[in-house]
C-alpha cells in the first residue's frame, strides 16, 4: 500500500445473524483529500465507518492507520491514532458551556481541580482557528444546531484528528450554517485534515470531493474523480439500475369538487394565521423558508399544537383535534421531518410500530389479537416493500427509506384519509426517494390527500399539484402546476410579493 494513504481499509465483511452488512469493501483515503462516500441507505455506510471508529468490529478485513494494521479498532485506538467521526445525532451535553463540551471526558485540571479558565481559552483558541464566534461560557443547550456541530469538529481537532467522518453532516443544518461548514471543511482542508464525506446531496459531494467512492448492498462499487464523474452515473451505480425519471407518473385524481381539508384563519402555534382548501386526491405542497411557519402548521392540523381560533373543516365538519390521538380518529395523520424522535420508536419492532394505532381495534377485552397483528404488519410490509429480515426486526436497524416506510405504513393501517409529510425524504438517498415518491401517488390515486412540506425547491415542484408558499407565518402565494417557478417561489418566500406580481 502506498505512503499517500492516511486511511486503509481492505475487504472489510461485517455479519450480524441473518444479515451481511458489509460483503467485500476496501476504501483508501489520502492525506489531505476530501473522499465523498455514497450509496442508498442500507449501503452499508454506517457500519463502515463504525468500523473505522471502533463502534462496529469487522467479521474479516484489515484497517490501515498511517501504515500501521489492525484487525480492529477500538474507540481509545480510534482516537489515539487520530480518526474521529461526527455523527448525525451530536454527542454534546446541553447542560454544559460550549467549553465543557470540548475537553467532555478530558478535562483540564490544575492538581485535583479542574481548570474552567484553561479550558475556555483553549476552547476560545480552537473556535478562532476554525473561524466560528462562540462564547466558550454559553451552554450548548442554547446554541443552534449549526454551532453545535462546530464544537463537534473543534473537539476533534483538539484531539488533533488526522482523519475526520462526517456522516450526512448538513442534515440538520439551515442553508447559511451549510454554508459556514462548507468553509470549515476547505480550512480543515488546507490544514491537511483528512475527511472522508458521506452525504445524499449529491450537489455537495460534488462541490467539495475530490474522489467518490461508490458502495452498494455493502460492496465496493467504485471509486470515481470528482471533475470526470456526472450525477445521472453516480445515481445509476448507486441504485444499479438507470434512472430515467426522478418523479414517477401520476393519474390525475384531484376531485375539486371534494374539499377534504379547510382551514379557515386558523391561528395558534406561533402567531400562524393561515386559510387553505385541499382537494381529494391532491398533493398540496407547503413552501417556504426554514421559520416560515410550515411545520408549526402541521402540529396544528395534527393536534400535537392547540388552535387558538379560526375553523377547521374536516370533510364539511368542523373539527377541534386536541391531541395526536383526536386528529388520528378522524382520519389524519403525520409523517414528521424528524422520524427519529417523533415518528417511529426505534427501540421497538416493525410489527409494534405499525400496530401502534390500531391497537384499540385488533384487541378484545384488552387482549391484543396477534395474529391480526401479524397479518396486518405483514400486509403492509409487502405491499409498500419494507425490506427487512423479519417484522420482528427492530425499526432502529432499517435503513432511513424504510424507516419511513414503516411510519407510513402505520398510517395505512390506521386508515388515515389525510396524510401530511413533513419533509418525506430528509436523510434518504435518490433511489429510496423515487420508492416514496411512488408511495405518495399511491396514496393520492387511492382518494387519499396529502399536505407535504419540503424544503427541497425540485421536490416541491416535481410532485405536487399545486403550492401554496408561506413567509412569517402566513401564506404570501399560491401557484398552480403550471406557473411553478423556482424564482416566483422564493421570492414569495422571502416575502417579496410584490417583486412576483411585476414579473407575472
Amino acid at each position: 500500500m502506498s505512503e499517500d494513504y492516511v486511511l486503509e481499509l481492505e475487504h472489510i465483511r461485517k455479519e450480524y445473524p441473518g444479515v451481511v452488512a458489509l460483503k467485500d469493501v476496501t476504501l483508501q483515503l489520502r492525506r489531505g483529500e476530501i473522499l465523498g462516500l455514497i450509496g442508498e441507505n442500507g449501503a452499508g455506510k454506517s457500519t463502515l465507518i463504525k468500523c473505522c471508529t471502533g463502534a462496529v468490529v469487522p467479521t474479516s478485513g484489515k484497517i490501515r492507520v498511517n501504515g500501521k494494521e489492525f484487525d480492529r479498532m477500538t474507540p481509545q485506538l480510534a482516537a489515539e491514532n487520530g480518526v474521529a467521526v461526527i455523527y448525525q445525532e451530536f454527542n454534546n451535553v446541553g447542560e454544559l458551556s460550549a467549553a465543557e463540551n470540548l475537553f467532555l471526558g478530558r478535562p483540564i485540571r490544575k492538581g485535583m481541580i479542574i481548570d474552567r479558565a484553561a479550558m475556555e481559552k483553549r476552547a476560545a483558541e480552537a473556535f478562532e482557528q476554525l473561524h466560528i464566534k462562540i462564547n466558550p461560557k454559553e451552554l450548548v443547550k442554547n446554541l443552534s444546531v449549526g454551532y453545535q456541530q462546530m464544537i463537534e469538529i473543534a473537539k476533534a481537532i483538539e484531539q488533533n484528528a488526522q482523519v475526520l467522518i462526517m456522516d450526512e453532516p448538513s442534515a440538520p443544518l439551515t442553508s447559511n450554517e451549510v454554508e459556514s461548514m462548507f468553509k470549515v471543511v476547505e480550512l480543515l482542508r488546507k490544514k491537511g485534515v483528512s475527511i472522508i464525506y458521506i452525504s445524499h446531496r449529491l450537489e455537495e459531494i460534488f462541490r467539495l470531493s475530490d474522489r467518490i467512492e461508490v458502495i452498494r448492498d455493502g460492496e465496493y462499487v467504485t471509486t470515481l474523480i470528482t471533475p470526470k464523474a456526472t450525477v445521472d452515473e453516480l445515481i445509476t451505480l448507486m441504485v444499479g439500475r438507470e434512472m430515467t425519471q426522478k418523479y414517477p407518473p401520476r393519474k390525475n385524481c384531484i376531485d375539486k369538487n371534494k374539499v377534504v381539508l379547510e382551514l379557515d384563519h386558523v391561528c395558534g402555534n406561533g402567531d400562524i394565521d393561515m386559510s387553505l382548501k385541499l382537494h381529494a386526491g391532491e398533493v398540496l405542497g407547503l413552501g417556504g423558508l426554514v421559520g416560515a411557519g410550515r411545520t408549526e402548521l402541521a402540529e396544528v392540523i395534527f393536534g400535537s399544537k392547540p388552535m387558538e381560533s379560526g375553523r377547521m373543516i374536516l370533510n364539511g365538519k368542523e373539527i377541534h383535534p386536541k391531541s395526536p390521538r383526536e386528529a388520528i380518529d378522524l382520519g389524519i395523520a403525520l409523517v414528521p421531518e424528524d422520524r427519529k424522535r417523533h415518528g417511529a420508536l426505534l427501540t421497538n419492532s416493525i410489527k409494534n410500530n405499525i400496530s401502534m394505532p390500531i391497537y384499540e381495534r385488533i384487541s378484545k377485552l384488552s387482549v391484543i389479537s396477534s395474529k391480526t397483528e401479524r397479518d396486518t404488519a405483514e400486509k403492509y410490509r409487502k405491499e409498500i416493500q419494507i425490506k427487512c429480515p423479519t417484522i420482528n426486526q427492530l425499526v432502529k436497524n432499517l435503513s432511513g427509506g424504510n424507516q419511513q416506510k414503516v411510519i407510513l405504513a402505520k398510517w395505512l393501517a390506521a386508515d388515515c384519509e389525510l396524510i401530511i409529510f413533513d419533509e418525506p425524504t430528509r436523510g434518504i438517498d435518490v433511489g429510496a426517494k423515487y420508492e416514496i415518491y411512488k408511495l405518495i401517488n399511491t396514496l393520492v390515486e387511492s382518494g387519499r390527500s396529502v399536505l407535504m412540506i419540503s424544503s427541497e425547491m425540485e421536490e416541491l415542484m416535481g410532485m405536487s399539484d399545486r403550492i401554496i408558499v408561506l413567509a412569517e407565518n402566513r401564506m404570501t402565494g399560491e401557484l398552480q402546476k403550471e406557473e411553478f417557478n423556482s424564482d416566483k417561489i422564493m421570492a414569495y418566500a422571502s416575502g417579496i410579493t410584490d417583486a412576483v406580481k411585476e414579473s407575472a
